[in-house]
């Protein structure tokens, strides 16, 4: 998202919020609970150039989070219980879960003290590899290459394109025109791309897996308490839309078994690697479901409402991201208006579609010219 489209976000969830529609309509609009998307969480301030703050919280913020969460009558609760609870008749009490993506280091060292000191549950869905110390964040090592260069050459679709890196404006333009294009590409052709981009800026992501992310000791000694919950996240963080049948099934299914060997204990819980409508579907969705999963969650924005008790592997969250650390865009996200406002619009412009689809291609013609004088219907 551009930084005109995010401050129009901003303004639009405070307009909401400050109104005081969330609250007149959250009995309505709220649901039965919300599940939050984390993932880094770490004091340091953004720099001028890095477009990847939008994955980052710092630790007040999570704390500030948390307060407005349980000020608003919210029980925090783990996975487990959230999936309890969505099946349960008769429950009134909204919950609230906090999930954190990839196994980074920084949530035992700035996360796990804030939820252990409040005695409060939460969950890191961790790919395998990454574990291993072999994963591949190519999103951090886009970031990093492009910070090191003034001018990059990217052979993109087909065509070589050059960019201008000269400035922090000039990387976040770069970084976005690369990303986006390269996010539709097959897993392999993406990775290779970025590979390509690192090596000719001179930097080394060797070591960057290991750097930011824990290993199994650490999730071991982690998952120790019974606070923790350890989901998977896949073997190596592919989009798993992009996969044949046969390898989405064996990079679910082997990231549950390989989590339930390294830590004892079953694995009842999954999230899709980047979670959007393209990267998971119904066909995934079913996947989980054959494999025996309680629940799967993706990245599509909402509330838990009832009738995602029948796609309990294929749940909503709302991201809790570095462009929106105030705690009125919490609350008022946890109303599920702004996600009601945008489902009622995307309908009524997939109707309009429909409707423009099923008129007569005469109609769309232009009248022939009239005589003059001659009567027009």
């Amino acid at each position: 998202m551009s930084r005109t489209s995010t401050r129009v976000m901003q303004a639009a969830l405070s307009m909401l919020h400050y109104s005081g529609a969330g609250a007149l309509l959250a009995p309505l609009t709220r649901g039965k609970g919300i599940i939050f998307t984390l993932h880094n969480v770490r004091p340091e301030a953004p720099e001028s150039f890095e477009p990847n703050r939008i994955l980052k919280v710092t630790p007040t913020f999570l704390e500030a989070a948390i307060e407005t969460v349980e000020k608003a009558g919210y029980d925090i609760v783990s996975l487990d219980e959230a999936a309890r609870r969505m099946k349960a008749e008769g429950e009134t009490r909204p919950f609230a879960c906090f999930t954190f993506d990839d196994g980074y280091r920084d949530n035992r060292d700035y996360a796990y003290p804030i939820f252990k000191a409040r005695g409060l549950p939460f969950a890191i869905y961790v790919p395998t590899a990454y574990a291993d110390g072999e994963g591949d964040l190519w999103w951090f090592v886009l970031e990093a290459a492009i910070r090191k260069v003034d001018r990059l050459e990217v052979a993109l679709d087909g065509a070589m394109r050059i960019f201008d890196t000269s400035t922090p404006e000039a990387k976040d333009r770069a970084f976005y025109e690369i990303y986006w294009p390269l996010r539709a590409k097959p897993e392999s052709e993406l990775r290779a791309t970025v590979r390509r981009i690192a090596e000719a800026a001179g930097y080394d992501a060797s070591m960057l897996c290991r750097d930011l992310i824990m290993d199994w000791d650490e999730l071991r000694a982690l998952a120790s308490d019974p606070l923790v919950t350890i989901g998977a996240h896949t073997r190596s963080h592919y989009a798993i839309a992009k996969l044949s049948e046969e390898d989405a099934r064996a990079e679910i299914g082997e990231s549950v078994k390989r989590i339930e060997q390294e830590l004892g204990r079953p694995c009842p819980h999954f999230s899709f690697p980047y979670g959007d409508a393209c990267s998971a579907g119904e066909r995934d969705f079913e996947i989980v479901r054959s494999l025996g999963l309680e629940t799967a969650v993706t990245t599509h924005k909402d509330v838990l409402r009832s009738r995602h008790l029948a796609a309990m592997t294929g749940l909503p969250r709302v991201s809790l991201n570095g462009d929106y650390q105030k705690p009125h865009y919490v609350a008022i996200m946890m109303t599920g208006l702004p996600f009601a406002i945008f489902d009622t619009a995307r309908t009524a412009i997939d109707q309009i579609r429909k409707l423009l689809k099923k008129r007569p291609r005469e109609s769309l013609s232009p009248a022939p010219a009239t005589r003059p004088g001659a009567a027009s219907i």
